[in-house]
């Protein structure tokens, strides 16, 4: 099967990869028919690459067909069309019993100490072949995929994997009140579904995002928007009274494309052999606090920031004072896909696209285009916010 793989740091390609098997009884394998490319697809494409292998298949955003079943699988077979989850999640450990699905004790990975695997992520998440591919092998197929009717396009269902999940649970721990305005960082796909899932429970949205093209769409929804420039703080603050925003969702994490001095150190670890660049990306890391920091300046004294953009090894050191100083609350973490797809899926099954889904993707491309457009995506050329990939 054709496939995109990691080749090296900043280089994905298109390769001929063996095709998924049924290895485990409860396994499905699912042709893909849509799959999405992820800002966080972005940080295997440079500063996570110590933790990649050429030949790694990425990718972690499907829906498509169940071809073949495993023997143990009850609750699908083959024709079904289905979207599964970015995170491996057994359905039935402690931590899934909780909701917690991306902490799942089954497909943890001690060895590196970090949560539930994930598809097309790297050692750190399991090393999974991904679903940028015109074939993926899914576990625990009795709980794991979402199945979900025919008729609709693939667009009002792809988000489901991802985008959709992790913008809700974003906006759920930001515990917004009837009259709270949020303040949403970033508007690439995950703060662009913030922004329009909190415009659709009837909260004020401001976001904050430095392309115009961005901001423009955010607008189209209903947000308030300002430029990242010098005066943002000051903007947001006359937005609200002098006070910060009720809540804020920072939804840009680590981009290390975007700071020099991130850059650089991102460059410096990628020269250095794999044994000593993972222990060092690790404990030293390659982090752009902007954004963070911003979210902390902004949020009014007893708000709540959530975190929602991923963030990878150490960070600089945090304001500790000024978080306590100001009572703020603090969540963050992966999404729990799981825990949430019923509930967005019943919004989805109603026939106003509330979310505006069908529209979300800027592109739609063949699999063969996907070296290019990862270097668009990472440069936010030709007003690219969203990518999904046919294969």
């Amino acid at each position: 099967m054709k496939a995109v793989t990691w080749q090296g740091k900043g280089t994905m390609t298109v390769e001929e990869v063996p095709d998924p098997s049924i290895q485990r009884p409860d396994d499905i394998i699912v042709r893909v028919t849509s799959t999405g490319l992820c800002g966080s697809d972005l940080h295997l494409y440079d500063p996570l690459a110590p933790y990649m292998e050429a030949g790694d298949v990425v990718g972690h955003e499907p829906i498509g067909i169940v071809e073949e079943a495993g023997p143990g699988v009850s609750a699908l077979r083959a024709g079904d069309r289905v979207v599964v989850p970015f995170n491996l999640s057994c359905g039935s450990c402690w931590m899934c019993t909780r909701g917690l699905h991306s902490q799942c004790e089954t497909t943890q990975n001690r060895e590196h100490g970090t949560g539930a695997s994930l598809f097309g992520y790297s050692k750190l998440y399991g090393q999974v072949p991904g679903a940028q591919a015109e074939f993926l092998r899914v576990p625990f197929a009795d709980s794991l995929p979402i199945k979900v009717p025919e008729g609709p396009t693939d667009d009002r269902f792809v988000f489901l994997s991802d985008v959709l999940p992790t913008a809700w649970q974003a906006v759920e721990y930001a515990d917004l009140r009837s009259g709270d305005t949020v303040l949403v960082l970033g508007a690439g796909p995950i703060g662009d579904m913030c922004a329009r899932i909190a415009i659709h429970r009837g909260h004020r949205v401001l976001v904050v995002d430095p392309v115009p093209e961005r901001r423009a769409r955010a607008a189209s929804y209903g947000a308030e928007v300002v430029p990242l420039d010098d005066d943002a703080l000051l903007q947001v603050q006359q937005l609200t009274r002098g006070r910060g925003a009720d809540a804020v969702i920072d939804a840009v994490g680590m981009e290390a494309h975007g700071s020099p001095v991130a850059e650089g150190m991102s460059n410096v670890v990628g020269l250095l052999p794999d044994r000593l660049a993972q222990p060092l990306l690790q404990s030293v890391g390659v982090d752009r606090m902007a954004a963070l920091h911003l979210a902390i300046d902004a949020v009014r004294r007893g708000g709540t920031i959530s975190v929602v953009g991923v963030y990878g090894g150490a960070m600089d050191p945090m304001p500790v004072m000024e978080l306590f100083d100001k009572q703020v609350q603090l969540r963050m973490g992966q999404a729990n896909v799981r825990h949430w797809s019923d509930d967005i899926l019943d919004l989805l099954m109603e026939p106003e696209d509330h979310l505006g889904v069908e529209s979300f993707a800027t592109h739609h491309l063949p699999l063969a285009d996907a070296p290019a457009a990862y270097a668009d995506f990472r440069d936010k050329r030709d007003g690219m916010v969203k990518v999904l990939f046919h294969p």
